[in-house]
């Protein structure tokens, strides 16, 4: 559980670095690009390469996009109703439409599955989440960040973010192996996603901006700790039929707390940053306490 431990750590530290004014106001701006540019096209290229797949994974890759598709509808509708700004209701989908899949799923279902289903993990974050957040997510970025935006901008958007060129690369360079020396150096440039990405949440984490956001972070950690794993699980267990520990790994997933990088891309794209930190910081904290629940009652199906 290092990740765990490693997750509350880095969120502290960058607490306490913005607190002790040691770094500039603006610091996760820096360290964001360098996510988005290095980091997670790194992790893509190493966790990609060589990936197989089975039809009998398919469900678990497919489950990222249902969850999101649903959820950016909900969120929508509730964007309407409570007359929310384009950059709130694109802040609560880009949060609550994607899970920690990866830095936080994966150690955990170590922890209640075992070992050998990691590996269900790693593709739903790759072929799932990530591929998500490469198209679908940077659409929903575009639009909802001027209000309105053209289909050869958000086209153009999508076809240039690093992490879809490097997804799409290592797809391409599935048949040759990498060098020792290019795993390594991958190993190490992705490694420093998880940690950087917390550190800038908690450079920006303000729990004083709370006041006056109270519903948007209610609705939004609502939907995505409660409603959409319920829903899916709905869809997967009674409507697909869907059985055994692959189905239950891959909604124990979907009930994780918001994904850092899909954080990371609204705040790139100023969607409500001060909302999309809250969504993070509680989320992952509420997480911890909603997904042992999910778990004992996935036992039950």
């Amino acid at each position: 559980m290092s990740n765990v431990a490693l997750l509350f750590l880095c969120l502290a530290a960058g607490v306490a670095l913005r607190a002790s004014g040691r770094v500039p106001d603006n610091a996760h701006l820096a360290i964001n690009g360098f996510i988005i540019n290095i980091s997670l096209p790194a992790l893509t290229l190493l966790q990609i390469h060589g990936i197989e797949l089975h039809s009998e994974l398919m469900l678990p890759i497919l489950m990222p996009w249902l969850m999101f598709a649903g959820v950016a509808a909900s969120i929508w509708l509730i964007g309407r109703r409570l007359q929310l700004a384009p950059a709130t209701t694109g802040a609560l989908i880009l949060t609550a439409g994607l899970a920690n899949t990866s830095f936080v799923g994966v150690p955990m279902i170590e922890s209640f599955y075992g070992a050998r289903y990691m590996a269900i993990g790693l593709l739903i974050d790759q072929l799932g989440t990530y591929l998500v957040l490469s198209t679908l997510g940077i659409a929903i970025a575009c639009l909802c960040s001027r209000g309105s935006a053209s289909m050869s901008e958000v086209a153009r958007r999508i076809a240039t973010f690093p992490p879809l060129i490097a997804l799409v690369v290592a797809l391409v360079l599935a048949p040759v192996a990498y060098p020792p020396i290019v795993s390594e150096i991958l190993t190490r440039l992705g490694g420093t996603l998880a940690p950087l990405a917390l550190v800038s949440v908690g450079l920006q984490l303000r729990l004083g901006v709370l006041r006056g956001r109270y519903t948007p972070v209610a609705c939004g950690l609502s939907v995505k700790l409660l409603v959409a794993p319920l829903v899916l699980a709905v869809i997967y267990l009674r409507l697909l039929g869907a059985t055994g520990t692959v189905a239950h790994v891959t909604l124990f997933e979907a009930a994780m707390g918001p994904q850092i990088g899909g954080a990371i891309v609204a705040t790139q794209y100023g969607l409500d940053p001060p909302l999309v930190t809250l969504m993070v910081g509680i989320g992952s904290i509420a997480a911890f306490l909603t997904l042992p629940i999910w778990w004992y009652a996935l036992q039950g199906t």
